[in-house]
């Protein structure tokens, strides 16, 4: 154990530049709960609250005209699993990971959900061990030039909301939805929900009657912004 902990410090200390003063912190953080004794999830929490705070800071400061329903979704964007799972993956987090035989086996080091959190826990374990100004720098190195290069804001609203928008700018009230069906075991069920504007409708499936209705919205998008290019 003491090598592989050597070697990821080594890691760390390359890819974030930082040096743990308690190791423990950073072999704990990269701990699985599928392994042996005590797990990342504690530290996963903590990292999670600084990681929001740092980042909030930063589209705040860079957003000074920004309401607080778009810096909210800007945010989401960059702390979201998929997106720190990718950073994640790109350091190569995942070959440094102590996991459980099972989890091994079956790939989780290359789990967005186990990189996403294994990345929050060395943010909070950085936190504890040093404070919060190494937090943040360790935070910026991980999400470099994501800091510089915001997606642009309207790309970032739910079809729900985007199609919403677009009626109401053109005076048309709001899209009707309704429920069609819900079909599978209560465990696994899927929705079906129409979208209606107008003479227009489109359906959507998803697991959730909410992404359901957010497939059917996307399509609706779709089918009026072409009818009124045409």
């Amino acid at each position: 154990m003491q090598e592989l902990v050597n070697k990821a410090a080594i890691w760390l200390k390359n890819s974030l530049d930082y040096e743990f003063s308690d190791a423990q912190l950073l072999e704990l953080a990269l701990t699985h709960r599928s392994a042996p004794g005590d797990n990342n999830e504690r530290l996963e929490f903590l990292g999670d609250a600084v990681l929001d705070f740092v980042i909030s800071e930063v589209v705040f400061r860079t957003h000074p005209n920004a309401p607080e329903g778009d810096l909210s979704r800007l945010r989401a964007s960059l702390v979201n699993d998929a997106a720190l799972a990718e950073i994640a993956a790109q350091l190569g987090l995942g070959e440094h990971l102590y996991l459980g035989g099972g989890e091994r086996k079956s790939g989780g080091h290359r789990r967005d959900s186990i990189l996403a959190d294994a990345l929050e826990a060395i943010f909070g374990a950085v936190y504890l061990d040093t404070g919060f100004d190494a937090a943040r720098h360790v935070i910026q190195k991980a999400f470099g030039q994501r800091l510089h290069e915001f997606p642009d804001v309207a790309d970032l609203r739910d079809p729900k909301t985007r199609l919403q928008e677009w009626m109401q700018a053109r005076q048309m009230g709001l899209p009707d939805y309704e429920l069609l069906s819900v079909t599978g075991k209560a465990h696994r069920q899927t929705f079906e929900v129409s979208c209606s504007v107008k003479k227009t409708v489109t359906n959507g499936h998803g697991m959730t009657r909410r992404n359901a209705e957010q497939s059917a919205a996307e399509d609706m998008l779709v089918q009026l912004e072409s009818g009124e290019s045409e």
